[in-house]
């Protein structure tokens, strides 16, 4: 059989008590002919049930039905899945049962029941959900197919969740299509950091931006397989939800080029219609009702390629949204402890290098303003502890986070963010200190003093070139910190236009009147406005993650 969308003959259809082992799993996945295929898989079917290997046997019939799925026999497909996950379910192994959730969902969508479909989407997530703490151990090259074996689960939930809005949007559904990509964001990082991440006492920021602040918008884009979905919070309203017809590789390719011009000063004018675009996309639809709501901040939940582009960048035409908002990005849809920063008398611990160890001097360049940089600090009025150069050891910095009190840590060195944690470090004049190592560090504060890190400030870091999810690292360098807030920079830009920006924030930091994303906000400005550093790729790099008030 060549044809990909010719019919299996229904002899080969297996009786419903069958599975396959692994090695013969592996076997069947030959592109063709289909008919050999399904041969195998029928004879493992067969195996399976000789040997009574329930997992092995729900694991066949669900890849025979997967087989029955790509040829369009979506009856046979549907009733092959459906024994599958009958066996999967009875044998407790929900790391098979999930894919045949997912494929029964996807089934029921083709064949247009689409109550039906939402319901196996809904519990395959949440056999995702129980997997949490465990699912790297599921398959140990997760890393590796999450994108393909987890990922489109939940986007393809979400889809169908919000294709069911099309006419009145449900405010609960909205909420619910909400959560689930934040399961997704979330999923990530547990696969990022190998393990279970983001535990503890959490407050919802719908009830920061309805009770505490409620001049914050909070948006949160979502990448779909041909539409770019916003769900949006505007203070003491509902969710509302906006779209735009356009594929993910569209938004992906657009995003690539915006960020690669971002950081070519000559590009400027490519640049500005490109970030107008995403503007249109993401902002347009709602400007006049945050205009109108008096919102002047906004707080972005970014999603897949989005992450890549700090959202100050975006154009309407006259202005950068940096020049009308404060930005902050949010990890997801929580945060720790939301409090503003203590501005009576700020305590820094600041450590920084000048000089790259020897075996990192072929990666990273020398950093002469970062004296200049940290003397700034001083300058504004911030109270420092300082690691200068050789002084600056890992044991070092352990040693003072545990011994000095400070509410913000400031950290002037290279670092690399990775979409692997093991690829994800900061430079310390003894070598790398690793995502994990840096937030022992950092955490073990807690046994001695019960407040949190309020600011972490990472000023010479950057995203891995290449690495389209090389954001996950900063994510998961301000999680692992522990910090309520951080500001990091996501490329590495000339240092002495550096050193100014620092400086200007932290004299903004200290107004005890305006939050941290305002602080930011006003120190970018005066960059957009300085004649030496007006252009994006200056006064852009830096983001503030967590916290914003």
């Amino acid at each position: 059989m060549t044809n990909q969308k010719s019919k299996i003959p229904k002899s080969q259809i297996p009786n419903p008590k069958s599975k396959i082992h692994q090695s013969q799993i592996h076997q069947s996945k030959i592109p063709n002919p289909k008919s050999k295929i399904g041969e195998i898989l029928a004879t493992a079917v067969q195996q399976a049930r000789n040997l009574g290997d329930k997992r092995a046997e729900a694991y066949a019939l669900g890849s025979l039905g997967s087989l029955y799925e790509q040829t369009k026999q979506l009856s046979e497909s549907q009733k092959l899945t459906q024994q599958a996950l009958f066996l999967a379910q009875t044998s407790n192994a929900p790391e098979i049962t999930y894919r045949w959730q997912w494929q029964l969902g996807r089934l029921l969508k083709a064949q247009g029941d689409i109550k039906g479909a939402i319901a196996a989407y809904d519990a395959a997530v949440d056999t995702l959900q129980s997997l949490r703490s465990d699912l790297v151990a599921v398959n140990q090259n997760v890393q590796f197919t999450f994108r393909d074996s987890v990922e489109p689960v939940y986007r393809q939930s979400v889809e169908l969740l919000l294709q069911s809005q099309q006419e009145q949007p449900d405010v609960k559904i909205l909420e619910k299509a909400r959560q689930r990509i934040e399961a997704l964001q979330l999923a990530e990082l547990d696969n990022f950091f190998r393990e279970a991440c983001l535990q503890g006492q959490r407050v919802l920021i719908d009830k920061v931006v309805d009770r505490d602040n409620p001049t914050a918008a909070i948006l949160y884009p979502i990448v779909l397989e041909n539409k770019l979905q916003v769900i949006v919070k505007i203070p003491k309203k509902p969710l509302r939800v906006y779209g735009r017809e356009i594929t993910q590789p569209e938004v992906e390719k657009t995003l690539s080029e915006l960020r690669r011009n971002l950081v070519r000063p000559s590009a400027i004018q490519a640049f500005k219609a490109q970030s107008q675009q995403v503007y249109n996309w993401l902002i347009q639809p709602i400007e006049s009702e945050l205009e109108t709501s008096g919102v002047n901040t906004l707080v972005f939940v970014l999603d897949g390629a989005l992450r890549n582009i700090p959202p100050t960048v975006l154009y309407d035409g006259k202005q950068y949204l940096v020049e009308k908002y404060a930005v902050a990005l949010s990890v997801g849809l929580q945060l720790f402890e939301p409090k503003p920063l203590v501005r009576q008398q700020l305590n820094a611990l600041t450590a920084g290098l000048t000089e790259p160890p020897p075996e990192f001097s072929d990666r990273f360049s020398r950093l002469p303003a970062i004296k200049t940089e940290l003397n700034l600090i001083s300058q504004a009025g911030v109270s420092t502890t300082s690691l200068v150069d050789g002084e600056f050891t890992s044991k070092a910095l352990e040693n003072k986070v545990s011994n000095v009190p400070f509410s913000i840590v400031h950290l002037a060195t290279h670092g690399e963010f990775s979409s692997r944690a093991d690829k994800t470090f900061i430079l310390a004049s003894d070598g790398p200190i690793d995502i994990s190592q840096f937030g022992s560090i950092l955490r073990q504060r807690d046994d001695v003093r019960p407040e949190a890190i309020q600011l972490l400030v990472l000023s010479a870091c950057k995203t891995a070139a290449g690495d389209n999810r090389a954001a996950l690292g900063l994510a998961g360098a301000a999680i692992k910190a522990g910090a309520r807030s951080t500001v990091a920079s996501l490329w590495q830009i000339d240092d002495e236009s550096t050193a100014q920006f620092v400086g200007a924030f932290y004299r903004e930091l200290k107004n005890p009147n305006i939050s941290k994303a305002e602080a930011l906000r006003r120190a970018q400005v005066q960059m957009l406005k300085h004649p030496n550093f007006n252009t994006p790729s200056f006064w852009s790099a830096y983001v503030l993650i967590g916290n914003w008030l």
